[in-house]
């Protein structure tokens, strides 16, 4: 039998196959892939930036599916990353069955993982970045656009301990953040000072001081170009995550400071601006129609991967995807202070064909070697494929509601919106890793309330509004809150407070009351002092009573012209 690293080493041999073959064909037909392939890139310029983002803790390989839902309003509507599946092969000239197709898309996910394997592992990504360092010795910045220090057992156990080990072995010349302010500002401080690097967030004020909590703007000479790296933190992090945890901060997108510091560095006679930003893409996408002087924004939070850079006047919009599945090369040919030329590629780090980094797999070895028992432990398996990315819904998110409606004896659940877990195909053992995978956070309490049926709409109401404002710099990123126990209909073209309808309890089959309570259990409160069990704890007791986990098709979220 073939070794995944074997088979993709084959040439596609059944592509001739009839559409009633599909499944079959998509799996078996591959195209040659290796190692060189993937670093293979036509350098050009005295710049070469390298960039990830919303990693997410992930040490090791694993399945990742993106989304089959990525809905854009307003003016970025069907523009990417608002288009996904076969539309998004057709917008860049990627085959069916294809690596790219695998890497980048839904298609066809359970059959092709099974053949192409998993992706990731800082291993992998180890490896590449040496080798691409060695070609260009230099030339070459490694720049971490943040959500590093959260997102597995690991991670938690250590208070992103494990991450900042990682981080500093792979070399990272600079980072910018958002999950990280989650540990408190305590713990980011002690973290910030074990960096090897500077944690950039020229947006993090002190309010009680009224000055810079963080560095803004780190330079770096680079083939004879000076380059100015500008760190935008993500601006709503006391919003979408609990203020109490970082209470004198503010945070926020402030064009005006941007233009600032785009002044600041024109001054110091940067050569290139950079900004490595986790605002989010359409965030990103406005900014750089507003702040002139910007080059190039290698841009984070919403987790999408573009095989292309988007142009929006003179700045380069860079999307390099999350938990390490992808790592961005961009290099520039900088003349006169201006970007004359540029070549990029998005690499997909397939842990199959990529030979690991000795060092870093020790490295990966010694921080999960003291969890890897309770890590490792089998809770049940499932029959399903689960996976978190989707607007509305996602399977695992789905196990999640099931989980908090067992567990808590509610009518209704509420699971946040988070684009950041891994995937697991069908017949796969669940971990307890995995399950950390989606829930591991510094707030895990699973509350158990009352809500009218009128608040429990301005909630749906507002989540909404947050993912649906025409106007991006009202978007906080994230995807739907997703519900257990009852189903709505939502437009996503109307305004706040006019968007959501049709609120059906699942139990009774009768319309949500406002003026009526219903029994709601949730997780992941902003609110502090939250008491009930952890999020992690509760999913992992669910799974290992289930034994099983079969998700039934979720068709209870009804969109309107989407």
């Amino acid at each position: 039998m073939l070794s995944r690293r074997e088979f993709f080493h084959l040439a596609a041999a059944t592509a001739a196959l009839p559409a009633t073959a599909l499944n079959f064909r998509s799996a078996m037909a591959r195209q040659k892939v290796m190692q060189q392939d993937l670093l293979q890139f036509d350098s050009l310029g005295q710049v070469t930036l390298l960039h990830f983002t919303d990693m997410h803790a992930q040490l090791v390989p694993i399945y990742f599916r993106e989304p089959t839902v990525n809905l854009g309003v307003g003016e970025v509507r069907g523009l990417p990353p608002h288009i996904t599946g076969k539309d998004f092969l057709g917008k860049y000239g990627i085959g069916p069955g294809t690596p790219e197709a695998y890497a980048l898309t839904d298609q066809d996910f359970t059959a092709m993982a099974k053949s192409y394997g998993k992706v990731g592992g800082v291993d992998r990504m180890a490896t590449l970045v040496k080798a691409i360092r060695a070609e260009r010795p230099d030339n070459t910045l490694l720049l971490d656009g943040g959500d590093t220090w959260q997102g597995s057992y690991t991670s938690l156990k250590t208070g992103g301990a494990d991450m900042v080990a990682v981080q500093n072995a792979l070399g990272i010349d600079a980072m910018t953040a958002h999950w990280e302010f989650t540990y408190g500002v305590d713990r980011v401080k002690e973290l910030q000072d074990s960096l090897n690097f500077p944690f950039l967030a020229s947006n993090v004020r002190d309010t009680e001081w009224q000055e810079d909590v963080f560095e803004a703007i780190k330079y770096f000479e680079k083939g004879g170009v000076k380059i100015a790296v500008i760190g935008q933190a993500f601006p709503y992090t006391p919003i979408a995550n609990p203020r109490y945890l970082m209470p004198n901060w503010s945070f926020g997108i402030n064009e005006d400071n941007m233009k600032k510091r785009v002044a600041d560095a024109q001054a110091a006679g940067a050569d290139l601006i950079v900004l490595l930003s986790h605002n989010g893409f359409d965030v990103d996408r406005k900014l750089a129609a507003r702040v002139p002087g910007i080059d190039v924004i290698l841009t984070g939070h919403t987790h999408d991967a573009l095989p292309a850079p988007v142009k929006v006047g003179n700045t380069l919009l860079i999307a390099s995807g999350s938990h390490g599945k992808f790592l961005s090369r961009l290099d520039l040919k900088i003349e006169n202070k201006q970007v004359k030329a540029y070549n990029f590629r998005l690499i997909p780090v397939f842990s199959d064909v990529i030979e690991p980094d000795k060092e870093m797999a020790a490295l990966v070895d010694k921080v999960r070697a003291p969890h890897l028992g309770e890590i490792s432990r089998e809770l049940g398996y499932t029959e399903d494929l689960l996976y978190r990315r989707g607007n509305f819904n996602g399977t695992f998110d789905d196990v999640i509601c099931q989980a908090l409606l067992a567990e808590r004896d509610a009518e209704i659940a509420l699971s946040p919106g988070f684009r950041w877990g891994a995937s697991l195909l069908p017949g796969q053992a669940i971990t307890v890793d995995d399950v950390h995978h989606h829930t591991a956070i510094t707030y895990p309490n699973v509350y158990r309330m009352e809500m009218t049926g009128e608040f429990l709409k301005t909630v749906l109401e507002d989540v909404a509004d947050n993912l649906f404002n025409v106007d991006p710099y009202y978007q906080q990123g994230g995807d739907m809150v997703r519900v257990g126990g009852m189903s709505y209909t939502i437009d996503i073209n109307k305004k706040i407070g006019s968007r959501i309808s049709n609120m059906t309890s699942l139990k009774t089959g009768k319309a949500i009351d406002p003026a009526k309570s219903y029994v709601v259990a949730g997780w992941a409160s902003v609110n502090e002092g939250t008491e009930g069990p952890p999020a992690y704890d509760l999913v992992a007791n669910y799974i290992q009573d289930q034994k099983v986990i079969k998700v039934p098709d979720n068709q209870t979220v009804k969109v309107i012209d989407a």
